[in-house]
C-alpha cells in the first residue's frame, strides 16, 4: 500500500467502504460511482480542487475504490488516496472542456475494462457536479442499468467517528476565534471588505486545543454578512461599503479543519436595536434552547423543528422552512451533507453522534437576525454544542 499521511487510518476507511456496499447491495447497486468531492474525499481521502471537471470514485463488487479524474489530477490523488497507483487512473486532458468528445466516454471504457461494463450502475443524478450532459453520454456509452444513488453514500457519512468529532470540535474552535475577530474589529465607518480581509485569515490561521495549535481550512462557502435591509436576504455576501451605524449585520461563517466544518451564526448591532429585534432575540433564543432539548437520540429531526417551532408560534413570529440540516464534511458550494432537514415534517430518527447546523434564521421586514449552533446528538441527554460563543445579540456602540 502507499505510504500515504491520512486523516483516518485505514480501518476507518475500510469500515466506510464496508457501509457502502451494504448500502449497495440494499438498493440492488452493482457499481457504484460518485462525483461529489465530499463522497470522493470521505471513501479515499482524496482532497483537491479539481471538481470543476469530471471526476469521480467508483466502487466495484470487491477491491479498493477506484479514482477517475483527469490527468494531472491522478497526480494528486496519488498523493492523497490510500489506494495503490493501479486504482488510480486519470484520463487525457483532450477531454477537458472539448467538444468533440467527453470524459464519460472514457469512465464507460473504465467501467468495461474493469469487467463492470454490463452492471447496474448507480449515479448521483441530483449532485451539483454531475451534468445532464454527463448523465446521456454515460448513458449511451454504458452496457448496463443506471440508476438513481443520490445521497447514498451522504446518509452512510450522517453518524460520525470519533476522529471525525475531534476535526469538527476544532472546526469549532476556530469559528470561535473568528467571531472573536468580528467582535474586535467592528466598527462603524469599516469598510465591510476590510471586515471580511479579516475574518478570512483567521479562520486560516486556526486555533489551538488540549494537543496545540492547528491550522484552518477553506470553508464550502464564503463569509455571508448583509446588514441593514440587506439582512432581509438570507444568503448575500459583501461588498466595499462602510458599516453604518444604527443597522444589524448577522454572520453566517463557519470554521473548517481538513475539510469538516462548524458552521455558526451571530448578529451584530452598531447601536441599539429596535424593540421588535429585542423581541425576536428572546424567542429564538428561547427556541433554540427548546430544540437542544429535543435534540436528542430517538426523537426525529422533526421533533426538534417543532420544539422551536412552538416558541415561535406562541409568541406570534411566523417563519416557514426548514431551520437546520446536517454537516460534516465538504466542499464548496455547500457545506451542508443533504439528507435530512430539520423541518417538522421530517421523521428521520436521531442517532448518537449525528451532528447538524440548527440553522433557525429569520429574515423579517426591516431586518435581520441569525443566531444558530452546531450540534451533535449525544447518546443520552440533549445535544452538545460544538463552539462555546454567547449566543445572544452583539451590541456595539
Amino acid at each position: 500500500m502507499p505510504d500515504v499521511p491520512l486523516p483516518f487510518d485505514r480501518a476507518e476507511y475500510a469500515a466506510r467502504l464496508n457501509k457502502v456496499r451494504a448500502a449497495m447491495e440494499a438498493a440492488e447497486i452493482e457499481v457504484l460511482f460518485t462525483c461529489d468531492p465530499s463522497n470522493m474525499a470521505w471513501l479515499t481521502g482524496y482532497d483537491g480542487w479539481s471538481f470543476y471537471v469530471h471526476q469521480g470514485v467508483l466502487v466495484g463488487p470487491d477491491g479498493d475504490p477506484v479514482f477517475w479524474g483527469r490527468g494531472m489530477d491522478a497526480n494528486g490523488a496519488l498523493r492523497t488516496c490510500y489506494m495503490p497507483p493501479g486504482d488510480i487512473v486519470g484520463y487525457a486532458d483532450d477531454l477537458v472542456m472539448s467538444t468533440a468528445a467527453h470524459p464519460m466516454q472514457d469512465l464507460a471504457r473504465l467501467l468495461r475494462d474493469r469487467g463492470w461494463g454490463e452492471m447496474r450502475l448507480g449515479v448521483e443524478m441530483e449532485n451539483y457536479y454531475y451534468s445532464a450532459k454527463a448523465h446521456a453520454v454515460l448513458t449511451a456509452g454504458h452496457g448496463g442499468q443506471l440508476t438513481d444513488a443520490t445521497a447514498l453514500i451522504n446518509w452512510q457519512r450522517a453518524v460520525k467517528s470519533a476522529t471525525e468529532l475531534t476535526f469538527m470540535r476544532r472546526a469549532a474552535r476556530i469559528v470561535g476565534e473568528m467571531h472573536r475577530c468580528i467582535r474586535e474589529t467592528m466598527r462603524p465607518g469599516l469598510r465591510k471588505n476590510a471586515l471580511v480581509a479579516e475574518i478570512r485569515p483567521t479562520g486560516i490561521l486556526g486555533a489551538e486545543d488540549d494537543d496545540g495549535p492547528f491550522g484552518g481550512d477553506y470553508p464550502a462557502i464564503v463569509p455571508l454578512l448583509p446588514t441593514g435591509l440587506d439582512a432581509t436576504a438570507a444568503h448575500l455576501t459583501w461588498d466595499d461599503k462602510p458599516l453604518q451605524s444604527d443597522a444589524g449585520t448577522f454572520f453566517e461563517i463557519a470554521g473548517c479543519y481538513r475539510r469538516y466544518h462548524a458552521p455558526l451564526c451571530r448578529t451584530v448591532y452598531l447601536g441599539e436595536p429596535p424593540p421588535a429585534m429585542r423581541a425576536a432575540e428572546e424567542a429564538v433564543l428561547e427556541g433554540i434552547d427548546k430544540g437542544i432539548g429535543a435534540a436528542r437520540a430517538g426523537n426525529t429531526a422533526g421533533d426538534v423543528a417543532r420544539a422551536f417551532y412552538g416558541v415561535l408560534e406562541k409568541r406570534g413570529i411566523s417563519r416557514e422552512g426548514r431551520c437546520g440540516y446536517p454537516i460534516g464534511l465538504s466542499y464548496p458550494p455547500d457545506w451542508g451533507e443533504r439528507t435530512f432537514s430539520i423541518r417538522p415534517s421530517d421523521d428521520t430518527v436521531l442517532q448518537a453522534d449525528m451532528t447538524f447546523h440548527f440553522m433557525p434564521g429569520l429574515w423579517m421586514d426591516s431586518w435581520g437576525l441569525e443566531i444558530t449552533e452546531t450540534l451533535r446528538v449525544t447518546a443520552d441527554g440533549p445535544a452538545e454544542c460544538l463552539a462555546n460563543v454567547p449566543r445572544g445579540l452583539v451590541i456595539l456602540n
